[in-house]
């Protein structure tokens, strides 16, 4: 399975990104997808996940209500508004099989190479 993340880039505070992970290889519709994020000298922190069959969804405290994840096909979109400068950091996609929507890294098999969000004035 590879991902590929895209959509980082610049934004002022309050603006808005989205940001895109196509899969493509051995994936099944069943799959889970996690957005993942870390920010220079911290550890890489959960985002939000989704269950592609179903498009349940999970959001760690800091972006419910202003991030939502949606899937179209093999691609899963993170839309990101309201953002803050905390909110800079490079956002990893991730996917494993599916089971528990979990928030742990370590239960994600298969990760993108990350696409740098910086927010900033």
């Amino acid at each position: 399975v590879q991902l590929q993340a895209s959509g980082g880039g610049d934004v002022q505070p309050g603006g808005s990104l989205r940001l895109s992970c196509a899969a493509s290889g051995r994936t099944f519709s069943s799959d889970d997808m996690g957005w993942f994020r870390q920010a220079p000298g911290k550890e890489r922190e959960f985002v939000g996940a989704i269950r592609l069959s179903g498009g349940s969804t999970h959001f760690a405290d800091s972006a419910k209500g202003r991030f939502t994840i949606s899937r179209d096909k093999n691609t899963v979109y993170l839309q990101m508004n309201s953002l803050k400068p905390e909110d800079t950091a490079v956002y990893y996609c991730a996917r494993k099989r599916r089971g528990v929507l979990t928030t742990i890294s370590r239960d994600y098999n298969y990760w993108g190479q990350g696409t740098l969000v910086t927010v900033s004035s």
